[in-house]
């Protein structure tokens, strides 16, 4: 069994990589290990006790009658006060007009500030972000290079671009800066990415459907609106598709809509999700890879002069290995095998699979569901999902969340449940994971509505923390609670002459024996953004020969960097050029 290893960070400093004092673990971790729990995973949902008291309104709790009352809402991960401490954001929707009750409390998405003792303060009114609106999606990033990361907020009408001001407040400037949209396309997905490598964010929107209240079917209506002999509300299928968005930072604190040029548009007919980049063909430019609903997923190859194509079919990521197109919700990506290349997860819906396509080397990827013992638990409904090494033991491991869409599956016994059970499978080491979900605490089985979920080590001291945003319920905290001895290195990156945030950043950690690999990302899991930090289990490893970086804008460095268990911070700039 793969041990974990939660002490003090260690002190040591290396030329070119050095910690943040504000990065620093607190004396005492709040819900410390325990030798009780074995591992690799005891999981607990703190979230009462952490003060984050927060239900999600998504339209009627109990009857679902439209889909917009379905998908749920998403996680951020923000420094927002850059104290080192990661804060959480929690998006949220609201309810149909017929719904509404006078006097009632409007909900609202909810920022928490980090206490670094395990509790978390609600600034939303303090911060400025107290307003309704049918929130879905959210991304991290610094788009003006202020130095202050900024939050865009997707939902079921216009879009909203939250500015941090630097003051413990944000303003919202969507309209003036181009990216409300329209507010006919339902917006999901979205992730910061600097396309062009001018070293200013851009922003990439992925959206749902065109979506009329007044003009969608009812219920069983339509053969579209029936699933297993049971009328359910209708959608995707049936309702017109709306095609994504591309923005590109024009850097005067504006943003132009390039979708059209830059060919993010010919993807037509296309029910999008979640958003995931990376550079899956290793050339040095930020791909995009996006999971759709019932329609192929695509995979925008950057073109390096502005445009983008969609090689999904021909990289081997539009399907499963059957050749079948599959409803996808959440994506993510990561070195699962230690081979040096990025990987893609996918979840799906129901009766089916999650989907694990396993990157070649070469720019193409293989469906490794079955062969990595992925292709179990067909009855869950998969939304956020997240490799996140939660044993520190060098091979990021799966978590997914779930929930079905359909209230009716537990009146009609439709063979699924509508709240379900998270699933964690641990990543063996040899290309295969296991499915140890009911064996690792009650944060993993307690049956729930999951959609959104982000990632982060919230207190510095090398466990990966996990947050759910739960449809029409409390959002959760999950702290891993097993104790083990493994060792691990978390990694902050600014760019300088890159983007301030880094994203896009290809990060590869040189031990005697193997290397790891992570690039900085904002967006991916389901409509949600984790740290922007990047984390690594490390095993027995207790020293490395070096860091590379190789930097948003293609150039490259090299940091020198002996020690381990401690979170270091890499400035562009500040490193030895590599060739």
């Amino acid at each position: 069994m793969k041990l974990l290893r939660f002490g003090a960070a260690l002190l040591a400093a290396c030329v070119g990589c050095m910690m943040l004092p504000a990065q620093k673990p607190a004396p005492q971790p709040p819900y410390a290990a325990g030798a009780e729990h074995a591992g690799p995973g005891w999981f607990v949902d703190v979230a009462s006790k952490a003060g984050i008291l927060v239900r999600n309104v998504n339209g009627d709790e109990a009857v679902k009658k439209y889909i917009i009352e379905t998908t749920g809402s998403g996680v951020a991960i923000i420094d927002y006060d850059r104290d080192g401490w990661p804060d959480i954001f929690l998006v949220n929707g609201m309810q149909l007009a017929s719904e509404q009750h006078t006097g009632q409390t409007a909900p609202t998405s909810h920022l928490f500030r980090n206490n670094h003792d395990g509790t978390f303060t609600d600034v939303t009114a303090r911060a400025g972000l107290a307003s309704t609106a049918w929130g879905q999606g959210v991304c991290v990033g610094d788009y003006d290079n202020d130095g202050w990361p900024d939050m865009y907020v997707t939902g079921y009408g216009k879009n909203r671009l939250f500015h941090n001001q630097g003051d413990g407040t944000f303003r919202e400037v969507a309209e003036q800066t181009g990216t409300a949209g329209t507010g006919k396309e339902w917006g999901t997905g979205c992730a910061f990415i600097d396309y062009d490598r001018d070293g200013k964010l851009d922003l990439m929107v992925a959206n749902y459907v065109h979506f009329d209240l007044a003009k969608t079917p009812e219920p069983g209506s339509q053969p579209d609106c029936i699933w297993k002999g049971t009328p359910v509300m209708c959608g995707p299928r049936g309702l017109p598709s709306a095609p994504n968005i591309l923005y590109r930072n024009e850097g005067n604190g504006a943003f132009r809509d390039v979708s059209a040029t830059s060919g993010i548009q010919k993807t037509d007919g296309h029910y999008c999700f979640s958003v995931t980049t990376l550079d899956y063909n290793e050339d040095g430019w930020p791909d995009i890879y996006v999971a759709c609903d019932s329609t192929p997923a695509i995979l925008y190859r950057n073109n390096k002069n502005g445009t983008f194509t969609d090689v999904a079919q021909d990289a081997g990521v539009a399907f499963n290995e059957d050749g079948r197109e599959q409803a996808g919700m959440g994506s993510t990506s990561a070195d699962y095998d230690g081979d040096g290349h990025l990987d893609l997860f996918k979840t799906n819906f129901s009766d089916d699979t999650a989907t694990l396509y396993h990157a070649s080397g070469d720019g193409t990827f293989t469906d490794d569901t079955y062969a990595a013992g992925l292709g179990i638990n067909l009855e869950d409904l998969g939304w956020g999902t997240m490799f996140a090494d939660i044993d520190n033991d060098g091979y990021p491991d799966l978590l997914v969340v779930n929930g079905h869409v359909y209230p009716q599956v537990d009146s009609a016994h439709l063979g699924s449940a509508y709240k379900e059970p998270r699933l964690l499978y641990w990543n063996q080491g040899n290309g295969k994971f296991k499915d140890v979900s009911k064996t690792s605490g009650p944060g993993m089985t307690e049956p729930l509505s999951g959609r959104g979920l982000a990632i982060a080590d919230l207190w510095n001291d090398g466990r990966i923390e996990a947050v759910v945003n739960n449809l029409s319920d409390q959002s959760m905290l999950l702290v891993n609670e097993a104790k083990n001895d493994n060792h691990w290195l978390g990694v902050s990156l600014e760019g300088t002459k890159s983007n301030r945030s880094a994203i896009g950043a290809h990060v590869t950690l040189h031990g005697s024996k193997r290397m790891w690999v992570d690039e900085v990302r904002s967006g991916s899991s389901y409509d949600s953004s984790s740290d922007l930090r990047l984390h690594f289990g490390l095993g027995a490893v207790t020293k490395l020969q070096r860091i590379d970086v190789r930097w948003p804008n293609g150039e490259s460095e090299q940091f020198p960097c002996d020690s381990v268990d401690r979170i270091v911070d890499l400035v562009e700039g500040k490193g030895k050029p590599l060739q």
